[in-house]
């Protein structure tokens, strides 16, 4: 008898819930758009040689999607991201594939990219690729503001376990869910 993983028990059950018709007022979009801008440019700035490679793209704008999710991004001349003007035309299009915030979440835990079709210039994509790839949040450097170095160690070094064993966690789910689909 094959047995159900408890990952795909957990997907179907997400699947099946009812999906609220929440639509937040435009300003509260617009606000939560400006802090992931202001995050996302506190990340950039940690790595110098991010913001030499986003120059030269300066006034381009990327368009990433997800379902009913839309955030315009235009990069500046000093090398960091702004919020693009209401109704630009993107010249990078970014698209979430994956219908469930279940799978898209396994795969980033996993060290994964999610599946994602990318339209539009070339030159573009390649520098945030190249961003995806290389730039890390120091989340401890900055808890370490906050907290002192002990601290914001300490914090991290549990947040890192946490993340290590929910991967191992997932990992040995999902063998568990091949190995049933293949009996």
């Amino acid at each position: 008898m094959a047995t159900q993983s408890p990952f795909s028990l957990l997907a179907e059950f997400v699947e099946s819930l009812p999906r609220p018709k929440l639509n937040p007022p435009p300003w509260a979009v617009h606000e939560i758009q400006q802090r992931l801008v202001l995050l996302l440019n506190h990340i950039l700035m940690q790595e110098p040689e991010a913001m030499s490679r986003l120059q030269p793209q300066s006034g381009r704008s990327m368009l990433i999607q997800w379902q009913t999710i839309h955030l315009t991004l235009q990069a500046t001349p000093a090398g960091l991201l702004d919020l693009a003007q209401p109704g630009a035309r993107a010249d990078l299009v970014m698209s979430l594939l994956d219908e469930s915030p279940l799978a898209i979440a396994q795969a980033l835990l996993a060290g994964q990219k999610p599946s994602i079709r990318i339209e539009g210039d070339v030159e573009l994509a390649s520098q945030v690729n190249w961003l995806t790839d290389n730039v890390r949040w120091d989340l401890e450097d900055d808890l370490a503001r906050l907290t002192g170095d002990t601290a914001a160690h300490t914090i991290a070094h549990l947040a890192q376990a946490a993340a290590a064993a929910l991967r191992s966690f997932i990992e040995r789910g999902n063998s568990v869910l091949a190995k049933t689909r293949r009996a």
